[in-house]
C-alpha cells in the first residue's frame, strides 16, 4: 500500500507508475471498497497521507482541505461555527461491510449526496476547486475559492463522481452553509406506495420549504429509530431552520397532510436520528452480501418500478427524494437484466450495483451502462487524464483496461 505524505511525493509515485504502465487502485480512507467494477491495480495508492484543513474561513462559507482529512474532522472543524455540509454525504459503511474512515476526498470522488439532495444539490454541486495528479504525474489545479470560468467549473464538476479514474485528488475547495437550528418530521401513517408518492408531491408543492421526504413500507418501518415509528408504512417530510418557522410551517403541513392519513411528529433528537439512518441505508447494513441496488428515476416513477419488479423477483424497498431514488435489496439474484429493462420502460435512469456476492458482480456492470456515443466520449476523456490506463482500471466500465 502505498500513502504518500506530500503531493510531490504522491506525483513521484503516480509517475514511476505510468512509466511502466503499471496499474493503481487509487483510494481514500477505504470505505467504499467494492464499489463500481473490479479493479485489478498492482498497487493501492490512498490519500490518507494528505490530510488537514488549508484554509477556512466561516464568514466566506468556504473551506480547503487536503483531500485525506477525515470526514468526521471536517464535520466537527465547521459545527464549532454552525455551519455543515448542506448534501449530507452518505456514510457507506454499514450497507458494504467496510470499516476506516472516510475522507473528503472520497465524499467527492464517489459524489456522494444524502437525503437533501433533491433541494440542497448534489455533493459536487458544493465543490468549488480541486487540486489532482494526472496520469501524467503533473499536478492540475482547477477552479478555486470562487469560481470564474466555465473551463474551471467543468473540470471540477468532472472530476466529483469520477471515482478515482481520472485522478488522485490531493485537495479540494468547497461550500459549507449555515447548519438548521431546529428540525422535526411529520410522520404520515398507512400509505401505500403510490399514496405516498403522491402525498410527498404535494407536501414538496406547499410553500413549507420540505428539506426531506422518503416513504419506508412497513418491511423496513420497525428498523428506523429502534423501531420507534407508529405501525404501518411511514411517509416523512423533514422540516428545518429557526424554531419559530419551523413551528409554523409544521403546523402547516400536518393540517394539510392530515387529510391522507393519521399524523404524528418526530423531535429534534428523533428526526437526526431518523434522516441519518435513512441517509445511510441502515434497514439493508443488515452484514449480508445480498444484493443491493442505488436506482434513481423520475419521482413519480420510483413506486411503480418496485410493483413491476415485484411480479417477477422477490424486492425489499424504500425510497428517498420524494421517491426518485429506490433503495432495493434483492432477496436472491441480482436480476440485473430485468431491473435496468424496468428502468428504460419507466422512462430511463439509473441503476447502480452496491453490492453482492464477488463471484457475482463478477458478471454484472455495477454501473448503468452507457450509450455507444457516451461510452466514447468518456473514453477519450480519461484518455487525456490518464493515457497509460494506470487509474482504477475497469472501475467505471467492465473490461476497459485503459
Amino acid at each position: 500500500m502505498l500513502i504518500p505524505q506530500t503531493e510531490i511525493e504522491a506525483a513521484a509515485m503516480i509517475r514511476a507508475h505510468a512509466e511502466k504502465a503499471v496499474p493503481l487502485a487509487i483510494s481514500g480512507g477505504g470505505t467504499r471498497a467494492g464499489f463500481g467494477n473490479a479493479v485489478s491495480g498492482a498497487a493501492e495508492l490512498r490519500s490518507t497521507g494528505l490530510a488537514g484543513i488549508v484554509t477556512y474561513n466561516p464568514a466566506e462559507m468556504v473551506l480547503t482541505a487536503r483531500a485525506g482529512t477525515p470526514l468526521a474532522y471536517i464535520e466537527s472543524a465547521i459545527s464549532v461555527h454552525g455551519q455543515s455540509l448542506a448534501f449530507e454525504p452518505t456514510d457507506h459503511r454499514g450497507m458494504m461491510g467496510t470499516l476506516g474512515q472516510p475522507t473528503i476526498g472520497g465524499v467527492f470522488a464517489s459524489n456522494a449526496s444524502g437525503p437533501r439532495r433533491f433541494t440542497a444539490g448534489a455533493a459536487r454541486d458544493h465543490l468549488l476547486g480541486v487540486r489532482f495528479v494526472n496520469g501524467h504525474g503533473e499536478v492540475v489545479k482547477a477552479g478555486g475559492r470562487v469560481m470564474k470560468n466555465v473551463t474551471g467549473l467543468d473540470l471540477v464538476k468532472l472530476m466529483a463522481g469520477s471515482f478515482g479514474t481520472l485522478g488522485l485528488l490531493t485537495e479540494v475547495t468547497f461550500k459549507v452553509l449555515p447548519q438548521p437550528k431546529t428540525a422535526v418530521t411529520i410522520v404520515i401513517s398507512g400509505l401505500d406506495d403510490e399514496q405516498a408518492v403522491k402525498s410527498m408531491a404535494e407536501a414538496m408543492a406547499l410553500p413549507v420549504e420540505v428539506s426531506g421526504a422518503a416513504h419506508l413500507p412497513e418491511t423496513v418501518r420497525s428498523h428506523f429509530i429502534g423501531g420507534a415509528l407508529k405501525d404501518g408504512p411511514a411517509t416523512v417530510l423533514r422540516l428545518e431552520g429557526i424554531e419559530a418557522s419551523v413551528s409554523v410551517r409544521a403546523e402547516k403541513l400536518a393540517a394539510i397532510m392530515s387529510g391522507h392519513g393519521p399524523v404524528s411528529r418526530l423531535d429534534p433528537e428523533q428526526t437526526a436520528w431518523l434522516w441519518r439512518e435513512i441517509r445511510d441505508v441502515h434497514p439493508y447494513a443488515d452484514g449480508t452480501e445480498r444484493p443491493l441496488w442505488r436506482v434513481s428515476v423520475a419521482p413519480s416513477e420510483g413506486w411503480k418500478l418496485v410493483a413491476a419488479l415485484r411480479l417477477e423477483a422477490g424486492i425489499d424497498a424504500y425510497y428517498d427524494w420524494q421517491g426518485g431514488l429506490v433503495w432495493m435489496r434483492m432477496e436472491a439474484d441480482p436480476e440485473a437484466d430485468l431491473l435496468r429493462r424496468h428502468v428504460k420502460a419507466a422512462g430511463g435512469g439509473h441503476a447502480t450495483l452496491m453490492r453482492a456476492r464477488p463471484f457475482v458482480r463478477a458478471g454484472i456492470s455495477a454501473f448503468e451502462p452507457q450509450s455507444p456515443a457516451v461510452a466514447l466520449l468518456s473514453q477519450r476523456v480519461r484518455e487525456k487524464f490518464d493515457p497509460r490506463g494506470i487509474f482504477n482500471p475497469g472501475r467505471m466500465a467492465k473490461g476497459e483496461t485503459k
